[in-house]
Order: structure tokens, then C-alpha cells, then sequence
């Protein structure tokens, strides 16, 4: 509780305080989070039409359905004074997977083929490399020209898989072309503070 507390209180203007507060624009922080998704589900209804074939899924087993990891980044949108959107906000979406060659040949493709699989084990070194080739990369291409020299604060959970804040080689990588990024992190076991969860996933779940 006092964690929330005083993570709420960092996010007041510190001229505004104790007369008028007001809390940051926090426009220059970019949310990120990973969830889990399953390619499938046990059962699914589904209403075709007469001339229609019937849906094709395939799984291993129905006890163990595919699921994937998806790190997402966003940030607060901009408009200009005449309500015209300037950013979006919408900074990347990637899944955690990776590409190795077939060993073995099967009813649907012959060994030798490149297949995509889910990285089922996320590791600090698998988030560190999707934060500087991917998440970074993506900021760097996305972000405001005219708020290029502002810190840029890319705000993480405490899981244990992700990136140490003091990391030195993400802040070798973060720090190239004029811009200045860091990480901070929410409080513990506070899930209402990631905009992720509480719209983005819970969207995409309750479609799924």
C-alpha cells in the first residue's frame, strides 16, 4: 500500500504541490507487458454457412494447446489543439518466438522446412533481446521528432524475467541517437497501474 502511495505521489508536478496539484502529462513514459495467449481452445462454436467448410485446427493433444507470449509497447496518444491525433502511441506488438528448421518430416511439410515456434522459457536474456532489437528500435522510429531529446522512461512490472533498471548494455543501446531512455518500474503486485491490463489484454481475452 505505501508502495502505490508514494508511486501516486511521484506522479504530481512538483510545482503544483501543496497548493493546486496536478498530476504529469506522462507522455514520455512507454508501457510494456507480456501476456500469454492460446492458439486454440478446446471447444469453440462456430455458425457457417451451407456451402461452407468446416474449420481447420490442429493441435498435438487438446490437453496441451499452443499458447504464445506477446510483449506489447505502448505510450499516451497525441493530439494537436484542434483534436487531430499527432501519435498514435501504438509502439510495437511482437510475439515470443523463433524460427529452426524442421528435423523430421511430417504429413504437412518435409524436414529441412523453417517453422516457428513459441519460446515457451523468457528468460532475462530472451526480454533483453527483444527490449534492444525490437522495443527500442521501435521507439526510436515512432517516437516525436520535437521530443527526441526528452527522457523517455519505459515502464516495466517486477517480474523476475525482466531486465535489471542499471542494465548496462541496454543502456548502451538505449542511449544511441540522441535519446535518452530509461526503465522504471510499478509498484509490486499492482496490476492497475499497466494500462496494458487493464485494456489492451483484457480486450484481446475477452475476444479470445
Amino acid at each position: 500500500m505505501k508502495c502505490c502511495l508514494r508511486y501516486c505521489l511521484s506522479m504530481l508536478e512538483e510545482s503544483s504541490i501543496p497548493y493546486d496539484p496536478m498530476f504529469k502529462s506522462m507522455n514520455n513514459i512507454v508501457h510494456i507487458d507480456e501476456k500469454w495467449f492460446y492458439m486454440s481452445q478446446k471447444t469453440k462454436n462456430y455458425y457457417l454457412l451451407a456451402n461452407e467448410d468446416d474449420p481447420y485446427r490442429t493441435c498435438k493433444n487438446k490437453n496441451y494447446i499452443t499458447k504464445v507470449m506477446f510483449l506489447v509497447a505502448v505510450a499516451k496518444p497525441r493530439f494537436d489543439d484542434d483534436g487531430k491525433e499527432t501519435f498514435s502511441g501504438k509502439i510495437g506488438m511482437w510475439p515470443l518466438v523463433y524460427e529452426e528448421q524442421a528435423r523430421r518430416s511430417s504429413v504437412n511439410r518435409p524436414s529441412g522446412t523453417i517453422v516457428t515456434k513459441p519460446i515457451t522459457s523468457i528468460t532475462k536474456e530472451v526480454s533483453k533481446m527483444f527490449l534492444i532489437n525490437k522495443v527500442l528500435l521501435a521507439i526510436k522510429e515512432k517516437w516525436p521528432c520535437e521530443c527526441v531529446r526528452e527522457i523517455i522512461y519505459i515502464q516495466q512490472d517486477n517480474a523476475l524475467c525482466h531486465v535489471d533498471i542499471d542494465d548496462n548494455e541496454f543502456r548502451i543501446a538505449a542511449s544511441e541517437g540522441w535519446f535518452d531512455i530509461r526503465f522504471t518500474c510499478q509498484p509490486p503486485n499492482s496490476p492497475d497501474f499497466n494500462v496494458l491490463d487493464l485494456g489492451f489484454f483484457s480486450a484481446i481475452q475477452s475476444l479470445q
